[in-house]
């Protein structure tokens, strides 16, 4: 009788187990709405400060000036580096480098009022060269 319960203890140590390895957090992945206005859309001109690239989300940093000619920093969040691939962005970081002057258009301010901006899908970013690119 003492090596059932030997074997369930095993058993259920191993079933224990396998579930700790397989779960996943739940704050994967975030609602949209969640985090940013869409009825609250700003357009932006700055230079590219940094661009991670990365799954779920690609993210591009830009310096900008406000109205009184101070810098603002934004980090706005794109749509996952597949979908851009598929909208006209080179793979990788060969689009965009660090320097470049870009315009963001029609993109949705963060609701805690941080200097974040969300993607949409009609948001867009003008290069310095006219390419017009969805970011979405």
């Amino acid at each position: 009788m003492k090596l059932s319960t030997v074997g369930s203890k095993i058993g259920l140590f191993a079933a224990v187990s396998l579930m700790f390895l397989t779960v996943r957090p739940l704050s994967a992945h975030h609602s949209f709405d969640a985090e940013y206005d869409s009825k609250k859309t700003t357009n932006l001109t700055g230079y590219v400060t940094k661009l991670d690239w990365s799954n779920p989300h690609a993210f591009v940093f830009i310096d900008t000036k406000d109205e009184s000619g101070a810098v603002r920093s934004f980090k706005i969040e794109m749509g996952p580096p597949y979908a851009l691939v598929r909208g006209g962005w080179a793979k990788g970081k060969d689009t965009l480098q660090v320097g470049d002057k870009v315009t963001v258009q029609g993109a949705a301010l963060a609701k805690d009022g941080s200097n974040a901006a969300g993607s949409m899908q009609t948001t867009s970013m003008t290069l310095t060269n006219g390419q017009k690119l969805v970011m979405r």
